[in-house]
């Protein structure tokens, strides 16, 4: 494939992306991966891209991916920082089949370590269920593909189930109701009802999860988060 080609096939893939990304107000798409999440000063993933443009930081060397990603992933990481960074490091991965099988194999085995010492870790099972969730939502999918042979290392693997057990171990948690809600948008509907309302009501008291509630899907004619869900919710 010639360098003009690849380009090209690049291009192609950031304007249906950014087509995908828009046309999910109105329809079931990736809201994984189309919405930041807000997460004030924390340290996440380098990324410099906006909106459409779902490169991130040209210069990034995805070598360190995952590294850099578990190291963020620490025990005292919110969840809406985890979130992000899972979101970026999605995009990343796509770049590097590599690092994107790796990275998912880390944080599973980091969960079931932590399982079979007889000490359950909410925010692990959490974390490999929502890469799990974001993973589908954009590698290997038809239209994304630039390869036929291109996979999903995440095929399989019900990163929906894993969150659930994640906020059994957890309890109370608005920001991993919200996940939950982005996770189920397409449905289960009773499921995604409950979790957009315990998120909604949790942010009285989460100023960061309010702010997230209160920024546009994407782009400024879009709804709110919270509209989004609360609407999402009652056509269901």
């Amino acid at each position: 494939m010639t360098l003009n080609k690849i380009r090209f096939t690049r291009f192609g893939i950031a304007l249906v992306a950014a087509l995908l990304c828009f046309a999910v107000v109105a329809q079931a798409g990736p809201p994984l991966i189309c919405h930041t999440i807000e997460i004030g000063q924390a340290k996440s993933l380098p990324w410099i891209s906006h909106n459409w443009n779902l490169s991130g930081g040209e210069a990034y060397d995805t070598k360190n991916l995952v590294r850099d990603t578990l190291e963020i992933l620490a025990p005292d990481t919110p969840v809406l920082v985890r979130m992000e960074t899972l979101r970026r490091a999605t995009l990343y991965a796509r770049k590097d089949p590599v690092a994107a099988k790796e990275l998912l194999a880390r944080l599973h085995a980091r969960a079931t370590s932590a399982e079979s010492s007889g000490h359950p870790d909410a925010l692990a099972w959490f974390d490999i269920g929502y890469l799990a969730e974001t993973y589908k939502q954009w590698i290997g999918q038809k239209w994304m593909r630039v390869s036929a042979d291109e996979q999903n290392p995440a095929a399989g693997v019900d990163g929906y189930a894993l969150v659930k057990k994640a906020l059994t171990l957890r309890g109370s948690d608005p920001q991993m109701e919200f996940a939950a809600a982005l996770i189920t948008f397409s449905g289960p509907a009773a499921e995604h009802r409950e979790h957009a309302q315990k998120a909604i009501a949790g942010a009285k008291t989460d100023a960061l999860l309010a702010q997230n509630l209160a920024t546009r899907f994407i782009g400024p004619q879009t709804e709110t988060m919270s509209e989004l869900l609360a609407k999402n919710s009652a056509s269901k």
